[in-house]
């Protein structure tokens, strides 16, 4: 599975959301389930199944999902 594909499956479990289509666009501001409480347990979750870690700037930092996801593709462990 891609990371692209990995960070969907992710946002779709934690938002409960199997429609959701992620663009680097999108934002919480888009998703209504999206609320604080769901964004930190989306960080979290992409931290341990990434194996990445996030600054406490950067849990409330990424402008948007292509931030987030080009962030994670650079750093991820292999």
């Amino acid at each position: 599975m891609t990371p692209e594909a990995r960070l969907e499956s992710i946002f779709r479990s934690i938002l409960e959301d199997d429609s959701l289509v992620l663009t680097d666009e999108l934002t919480a501001a888009d998703v209504p389930a999206w609320d604080s409480v769901a964004h930190i347990n989306l960080m979290f979750t992409i931290e341990s199944q990434f194996g990445v870690e996030f600054s406490d700037e950067q849990l409330n930092g990424f402008k948007n999902v292509g931030e987030l996801r080009r962030h994670v593709t650079e750093h991820a462990v292999k």
